[in-house]
This record gives C-alpha cells, sequence and structure tokens, in this order.
C-alpha cells in the first residue's frame, strides 16, 4: 500500500519526522489528559505539522492529519493496513469476544459478511417497527419528567433508548431500560469501553502485575454482559427450533448470524456470532447515544437551526409515529446529524497499523507503524469548510452543491473503506426517529451542562459531552 508515491528524494524516514520531546520511560504520557487526549494530540499539529510522532511508554506513534492520507490508509484495510494489534490484545485478556471490531484478515471478512446481511438498507427498514415501539418508550419517559418539571440526564436516557433499539432490532430480545431504573445491562456495558480506552491510554500495563477494585469491578461487568449475550443466543436458539421458518426467514440480525454459524464450512462459530453482539451492543449504544446529546446540545445553541428542525418534523410528520418514507424525507434533520458529527465525531481518533512497508504522506513508514489518525483536524479546517468552526446543517443538503460532496469526503464520522461502519443506515434512522419523536411532542427549553458552563469533550473510547 502506498497512499502517496513521490520521487524517493523528496521523502522522509520516520526517524526525521518532528514531535513533542518526550520523558524517559513514560514519553509524552504525562504531556496528555487521558480524558481529554484528542485536543492534546489535535493541538500538536499546530505547532508539528499534519504529520508528527510521539510516545505513550513503549508505544510510538505517527499522527496524520490529513483526510486524503487517512482516507488512502483504511482503503488499504484489512490486507494492508489493520487495527492496532494492542486494541485486540487488551480487548482479548478483557474476557471479550472478537468481532467485526476486532477481527482482522480472513476472520474478519467472514463475520463482515455475516453482519452485512443484516444492516444492508432494506433489512434496516423492516426494524422500524420495533425502534417505533423503544421511541414510544422514551416519549414516556420524558412526558413523566415534563409533567412533573424535572431536568433529564440527557446521556444517561439517549443510552438507554439506543440500548433497548439494538437489543431489540439486532436481537429479538426486550430489553426494557427505559422503564425500568433496576435493568443493570447497561450499568455494566458502560464500564467496559472507558476500562478499554484507559488501559490503551496507560504507559505501563499495571493491570497485568495487580488488580485493582476498579480491575475487579470491569471483571463482574465483563461476566454480567458476556451472560447476556448468552442469553440472547440461547433465546434465538430455541425460537428457531420452536419455528423452522427462521432458518430460511430470519426475522433479525442474531437469527441469521446463528444460521449462517451452523452452515457447514461457514468458518463461523458461536463465539464469533457472541462477538458479535457484544459488538453491537457495545458501539450501536455509544455511537449514537452521543451523537444525539452533541446534536441537541448544538441545535440550542443554535435557534433558527432548531427552528428549522421542528418546523421540518411537524411538517412531514402528519400521524403520531412517523413511516420510514416520513423520516427518509426528513433531509435537514440528517444534515443537522452530519453537521453534529463533523464538529463533535464520536471517533476524533483511529488507530491503524501497518502490515507492510508503506509511504504515508511523505513518510517511509516500516511496517508496525501505529498510525494515530486525527479524523477531525480537516473538517475544522477553513481549507474545506468555509466558518469551520459554526453549526452549519446546510452544507449537507443537496442543492449545496460541490459543497456537499466534498464535505462528505472530508468529513467521515464512520470510517472509509471496506471496514466503513456496517450500521451507519441503522444509526441514521434511530437519530431521526429519536428527533422527531422529540420535536413533535415537546419544546426543548435548555440543554445545560451541570455548573451552567460549555461542554467539555471527554474521550473514553468515544467522545461524549
Amino acid at each position: 500500500m502506498q497512499s502517496v508515491t513521490r520521487p524517493s528524494a523528496a521523502r522522509r524516514q520516520l526517524a526525521d519526522v518532528p514531535g513533542p520531546r518526550g520523558w524517559p520511560i513514560v514519553g509524552n504520557a504525562f504531556q496528555i489528559d487521558r480524558e481529554r487526549m484528542h485536543l492534546a494530540v489535535e493541538a500538536w499539529t499546530r505547532r508539528y505539522g499534519s504529520c508528527f510522532r510521539f510516545r505513550i511508554g513503549e508505544r510510538r506513534f505517527l499522527a496524520v492529519a490529513d483526510h486524503e492520507v487517512l482516507a488512502a490508509l483504511m482503503r488499504d484495510r484489512p490486507d494492508g493496513v489493520r487495527r492496532a494489534a494492542n486494541l485486540e490484545r487488551i480487548w482479548l485478556e478483557m474476557g471479550l469476544f472478537p468481532g467485526v471490531f476486532v477481527a482482522e484478515g480472513e476472520a474478519w471478512r467472514l463475520q463482515r459478511r455475516m453482519v452485512m446481511a443484516g444492516f444492508d438498507p432494506g433489512h434496516v427498514r423492516q426494524y422500524l417497527p420495533a425502534l417505533l415501539q423503544v421511541g414510544q418508550r422514551l416519549r414516556g419517559r420524558w412526558s413523566r419528567a415534563a409533567r412533573a418539571g424535572e431536568a433529564i440526564d440527557l446521556q444517561a436516557d439517549l443510552m438507554r433508548f439506543t440500548v433497548d433499539a439494538i437489543a431489540g432490532l439486532a436481537f429479538g430480545s426486550e430489553v426494557n431500560t427505559l422503564e425500568s431504573d433496576s435493568e443493570i445491562i447497561q450499568q455494566h456495558l458502560d464500564k467496559i469501553f472507558p476500562a478499554l480506552f484507559r488501559r490503551l491510554m496507560s504507559p505501563l500495563p499495571a493491570w497485568r502485575w495487580f488488580r485493582t477494585a476498579a480491575d475487579r469491578q470491569l471483571e463482574r461487568s465483563v461476566s454480567e454482559v458476556i451472560r447476556a449475550v448468552d442469553g440472547f443466543i440461547a433465546q434465538a436458539r430455541m425460537r428457531i427450533r420452536t419455528d423452522p421458518m427462521l432458518r430460511t426467514h430470519p426475522r433479525n440480525l442474531l437469527e441469521a448470524m446463528i444460521n449462517a454459524a451452523d452452515e457447514p464450512g461457514s468458518g463461523v462459530n458461536d463465539a464469533d456470532v457472541a462477538g458479535n453482539v457484544l459488538t453491537m451492543l457495545l458501539a450501536g449504544e455509544d455511537t449514537t447515544a452521543n451523537t444525539l446529546a452533541w446534536m441537541l446540545y448544538l441545535l440550542t445553541r443554535n435557534p433558527a437551526a432548531l427552528d428549522r428542525a421542528q418546523r421540518e418534523v411537524r411538517d412531514t410528520i402528519t400521524g403520531d409515529e412517523p413511516s420510514h418514507d416520513q423520516l427518509n424525507s426528513l433531509d435537514w434533520i440528517e444534515a443537522c446529524a452530519h453537521e453534529a458529527m463533523r464538529l463533535k465525531p464520536v471517533a476524533p481518533v483511529n488507530t491503524l497499523e501497518l502490515l507492510q512497508d508503506a509511504v504515508v504522506g511523505d513518510i517511509d513508514a516500516p511496517k508496525g507503524t501505529v498510525v494515530l489518525g486525527l479524523m477531525r483536524h480537516d473538517s475544522m479546517s477553513a481549507q474545506y469548510f468555509p466558518d469551520p468552526a459554526s453549526f452549519r446543517p446546510e452544507r449537507w443538503l443537496a442543492d449545496g452543491g460541490a459543497m456537499a460532496g466534498s464535505a462528505r469526503r472530508v468529513s467521515m464520522p464512520f470510517g472509509a473503506g471496506p471496514r466503513i461502519c456496517p450500521g451507519r443506515y441503522l444509526a441514521l434512522m434511530e437519530i431521526k426517529l429519536c428527533m422527531a419523536m422529540l420535536l413533535r411532542h415537546f419544546d426543548i427549553l435548555a440543554v445545560d451542562t451541570p455548573d451552567g458552563g460549555p461542554a467539555i469533550e471527554q474521550l473514553q473510547f468515544t467522545m461524549s459531552a
């Protein structure tokens, strides 16, 4: 793989790339606030340019901020580039099953085919009735809060919404966290990504030498989540045994995955199924909920955009519940979602590892180089987006012409290339449904932080407010 080819004299060696000076042993670890790591690394681009080096403990990174170079790298997955091996190692030692998120090579190809069958737009369309039911629960929860004059914890409620949605749509299982404060699965899910990120960012793997109380709690949470995943699979197998028609006409993604695993020579087993159930619970909860939270925060700070969004919903959704065609026609809502993801991507950094020698930008990078992609850098550049810090959803509308097409090439919140997020269509449907429900039935008085200040970006594998 070569992202850019230039005469040898114009290329640099990795050792010649500049970067911040580090300390012995820990490198640049103490120069980075872990939960705002992305901001520190983004700030270094202003001093060292779009490519620079830094180190956390023994792990050395080549940071890359150029969207064209990053897109070329992502297109070369899985043969020339993989996710950083450290991610898979820590994921597995936490006791988690590998799914498409961490699988590589042929294992990834087999699992990707299995997963994509349930995430194509045609199947996603069939999920709407179940999604509407979850939306009704969220509406009921917020109606009770409105009648009582209570503020809501926006992030927590949106995560309940996405957990319930993915459990029902993908697994055919009733996980009703919106109507039950005693439901425990979300409480355990919320511990996994932050723990994974802490370990990825630690200069020394202290958890391998001694276990803290937090490590023991993490083990309990992982066990509870695995137990829930095993339950989803057992319920699906029971449905298939009871109704053999589900072998040829599965009603949800889990049933389709089980059928694929049971095919002779499939190369897919129950551990792969469990890994993808777990991946969907984790990724489906954090990413969509965070995007919705940022989107609502940005809309309330841009009243004209919020007013247009509410008018679009109330003019389009004529009944109590939206149809698929009505959701599909919410162009301004979708533009607001894309603009929120440009300004506040849930994955502002993306870590990749070269599987062979390559040219990254103008740098000769050897096999094994770990590239930290700064996914937001060019999305916040005036070179590509006029007035880049402003919330301007009109950038994404079809009548934006060349600007709309350029925006989609530069801003890549779902990734790019063969490993682009398989759940992106479902995520956009969830976002549109949630926004349609909210703007159809409620007026938003305020979206504020507890201290009244601006929302602070917090990176715990995904970026939340």
